[in-house]
């Protein structure tokens, strides 16, 4: 006969405790520590059964591997960012703000995969059927091997998979399905992780390729224990804001392919629509001429994309001044402004700075910060860089350019643009050659580069 135990767990991160706290041990969050009903079977339960049996180690040059087969989606970016087309077999969690178009874009990608012959199940926890065939007449959806299901007992799931048998299963949301054997509501640590392992389980076993739909936390992470990512073999997120029609499908975690690739998509009355030439998309209102504009070539994933950084530097009148960054870290502005100050002699202590990536992009990598530096000094100078010109590059707190990877592959992407002049670290030239349309120079400091760009700095 099963044990009821009653605990104490974190909404937030899945911590665990005997008692109740005010504020979780394990985040510092507070009033997040729930009680939750545990029942201790006797039998095991989850994603994988104890073997009965014991297996033995294997010497790794005796164990057979064969290229994962993959199914291509005629959506070429999805494609992309699960490393060139969906594995069979494979669990993919896709988080994302409400309303920013989760259901609508697997929605499009269930229609495209049963207009192929690929029977695929859309399982809605949170609309009913109803809903769910309004919004796929207002895509355009109409395929018989499509099966629209609105329940949230796993057990039930279970059973219709056994059923109609198809090769995709989309879950939206795996907060709304919950265990009958869990007493826990749904959503909860208990249900999201006991209800994420059985699909997990289904998935692996029966060969399918299984997608869930998570929810957000107000912080941007997926909702629920932590373990639910590790468990996955896929993480994406859908970012986009809400007064921008573009959206990015972002991969944090890939069994199959790399992380951080990005896929862009436009979003229609009709739907998402691919975005085949991002570069294009991020430049196309830049302002000519501009004092604080600059460009540069960020590496997202395996490709290189061009967008537009700007800068606001302006008299304080507090006795702090201010710093805001979007799309890029603010203490990453800081220590830029800090080597301007100590470098090159520029007192900014009595200016407000407001940095921003045009679009609504986020950037993280250090190849930005050339880019970032010029772009401050460009404003504060209150003096215009070549509009075509392009800045790549690492800054050193000793005011030293430093190399960066992928040099070639972001310098042709400039050059294919039309971008006359591209700055990159001096250390970065030599083993390829530059494109034919495009002058290259390579710098070592920041006053090399500022001087090259700048008249009269």
């Amino acid at each position: 006969m099963a044990k009821k135990k009653s605990k104490f767990m974190c909404s937030s991160c899945g911590y665990e405790a005997a008692k109740w706290m005010g504020r979780c041990p394990g985040c510092g969050e507070w009033n997040t520590m729930n009680e939750e009903v545990e029942v201790i079977s006797k039998g095991p339960r989850g994603a994988f059964q104890h073997s009965t049996t014991a297996t033995k180690a294997t010497p790794i040059i005796h164990v057979e591997v064969q290229e994962e087969t993959r199914i291509a989606t005629e959506m070429n970016e999805f494609n992309r960012v699960l490393g060139g087309g969906i594995v069979p077999g494979s669990l993919v969690l896709i988080g994302g703000d409400p309303g920013i178009g989760k259901s609508t874009l697997l929605l499009q990608v269930s229609a495209l995969l049963s207009n192929q012959g690929k029977r695929v199940l859309y399982i809605s926890g949170e609309e009913s059927v109803r809903q769910t065939k309004l919004r796929a007449e207002r895509l355009g959806v109409h395929t018989p091997e499509l099966y629209i299901y609105s329940e949230t007992n796993l057990e039930f799931l279970n059973q219709t998979i056994d059923e109609v048998q198809p090769k995709f299963v989309i879950v939206d949301s795996i907060q709304t399905v919950h265990h009958p054997e869990v007493t826990s509501a749904p959503g909860s640590v208990s249900q999201v992780r006991e209800c994420t392992a059985e699909l997990m389980r289904i998935a692996k076993t029966k060969n399918i390729a299984i997608f869930l739909v998570g929810h957000v936390t107000k912080e941007g992470q997926i909702a629920g224990p932590r373990i639910l990512e590790h468990m996955v073999d896929t993480v994406l997120y859908f970012e986009g804001e809400r007064h921008h029609n573009h959206r990015i499908l972002r991969s944090q975690k890939n069994r199959f392919g790399s992380t951080n690739e990005i896929a862009i998509f436009e979003m229609l009355h009709g739907g998402l629509k691919e975005v085949l030439n991002p570069s294009e998309l991020f430049l196309q209102e830049r302002s000519q001429g501009a004092p604080g504009s600059t460009i540069v070539a960020s590496m997202e994933g395996t490709r290189p994309i061009l967008v537009e950084i700007q800068s606001l530097v302006t008299p304080t009148s507090f006795n702090y001044p201010k710093r805001m960054a979007t799309g890029v870290d603010q203490n990453r502005v800081q220590l830029l402004m800090a080597v301007l100050e100590k470098r090159m002699g520029m007192m900014l202590q009595a200016q407000d700075a407001y940095i921003k990536v045009a679009g609504g992009v986020k950037l993280d990598e250090p190849a930005i910060d050339l880019a970032v530096l010029t772009s401050i000094v460009s404003s504060f100078k209150d003096q215009t860089v070549r509009p075509t010109d392009c800045f790549i590059g690492e800054v050193g707190l000793t005011g030293e350019v430093r190399r960066v990877s992928r040099i070639e592959q972001r310098v042709q992407e400039a050059a294919k643009l039309g971008f006359k002049r591209a700055f990159i670290p001096a250390s970065n030239i030599g083993g390829w050659e530059f494109p034919p349309d495009i002058q290259v120079v390579g710098v070592e400091t920041i006053s090399d580069a500022l001087r090259e760009s700048f008249q009269n700095l």
